[in-house]
C-alpha cells in the first residue's frame, strides 16, 4: 500500500491496538492476532532472515518452546548473521536475555571450540557488554526490522524538542489559525503533484500523530536539498485552517539528524 508498515503500526497503536514485537517463541512468519487481540509482528520483517529459516522456527516451536540460543541454532539451522539479527532485534527476550546478552551468547556459540569465548558457557555466562538504552533499542528495531513496537523515535527526543519550542503534532488541532508554530517528525510522504503548480506536500509523523506541511514553490527551491534528503525534519511555519483541514505553511526547514538511523523510508513524489 501507500503507507509503510511502520506508519501503519504507529497509527494502530495510537488508536489503542496493542502491538507486540517479533519473538522467537511467539511469532510466526506472518503477523498474527494473539488471543487477547494484540497484534504480534511476524518473522518476515526480520531483515536478512530467510523465509525457509523463519518457517523452520515456526515449525520447530510446535514441538516445544525454545529454551536457549544453542537449542534455537541446533533445531532451526540458522546462520550466524540471522542469529545476530534476532538477538539485536530483541527477538530472544523470551529466553530471559537482553539484546546485548543475546549478542554475547551468539558470539560465544560461533566461537565454540576455539578462542577466548570458547571458555564461556553461552547459556549461563553474564555478558560484559553495556546494555542498549531505550533510544538504542528503537534504533535497532528500525535497523533490523524496519519498524518498532516500542516508543516512537520522537518520543526519546520530546524533552529536547520541547525546549526548542517544538509542539507535538496532535496539539496543532488546538492552535489558532495563523499562529506561528514549530513541529518535528519523521518524513513519511513527500508529494509534488503536477497539477499543484509546484507546491510540495510533506507529512511528518511524531509519537502523537501526523502533521501536514504545505511548501510553496519558492521555498521548496530554496531548501530543496534539506526537504528532499532529510529523513526527519523540524519545520517552522504558520498554521492554516481550511474547511476543517489543518496544515502548516512551511517557512523554514532543518534536518533532525538525531534519528536519521531510526526511520522508515518515505514515500516520495507519487
Amino acid at each position: 500500500g501507500f503507507s509503510h508498515p511502520a506508519t501503519l503500526i504507529q497509527d494502530a497503536r495510537r488508536h489503542g491496538t496493542v502491538v507486540r514485537p517479533v519473538d522467537i517463541n511467539h511469532a510466526g512468519w506472518r503477523c498474527g492476532i494473539e488471543p487477547d487481540g494484540a497484534v504480534r509482528l511476524g518473522l518476515r520483517f526480520v531483515r536478512g532472515l530467510r523465509r525457509e529459516a523463519g518457517m523452520r522456527i515456526e515449525a520447530a516451536r510446535r514441538q516445544g518452546p525454545f529454551c536457549d540460543l544453542r537449542g534455537l541454532q541446533r533445531r532451526c539451522r540458522l546462520r550466524r548473521d540471522e542469529l545476530d539479527t534476532l538477538a539485536a532485534l530483541g527477538a530472544c527476550d523470551s529466553l530471559g536475555l537482553s539484546r546485548r546478552a543475546a549478542l554475547w551468547q551468539v558470539a560465544a556459540l560461533a566461537d565454540a571450540g576455539h578462542g577466548l569465548l570458547a571458555r564461556c558457557a553461552p547459556s549461563t555466562d553474564e555478558s560484559p557488554l553495556a546494555e542498549m538504552d531505550a533510544a538504542g533499542r528503537t534504533a535497532a528495531d528500525y535497523r533490523h526490522g524496519g519498524m518498532t513496537a516500542g516508543p516512537h523515535p520522537l518520543a526519546h527526543l520530546r524533552g529536547r524538542l520541547r525546549a526548542r519550542g517544538v509542539v507535538p503534532a496532535a496539539s496543532l488541532a488546538q492552535c489558532a489559525d495563523g499562529r506561528r508554530v514549530r513541529v518535528a517528525g519523521v518524513v513519511i510522504t513527500r508529494q509534488r503533484p503536477g497539477t499543484a503548480r509546484g507546491m510540495c506536500f510533506v507529512t511528518l509523523e511524531d509519537e502523537s500523530g501526523l502533521a501536514n506541511v504545505v511548501i510553496t514553490p519558492d521555498r521548496f527551491e530554496r531548501d530543496r536539498m534539506t526537504i528532499v534528503s532529510s529523513a526527519a525534519l523540524i519545520v517552522t511555519g504558520r498554521l492554516q485552517r481550511r474547511d476543517g483541514v489543518v496544515h502548516l505553511c512551511g517557512e523554514s526547514f532543518h534536518p533532525l539528524r538525531a534519528i536519521d538511523r531510526a526511520t522508515p523510508p518515505a514515500h516520495d513524489f507519487r
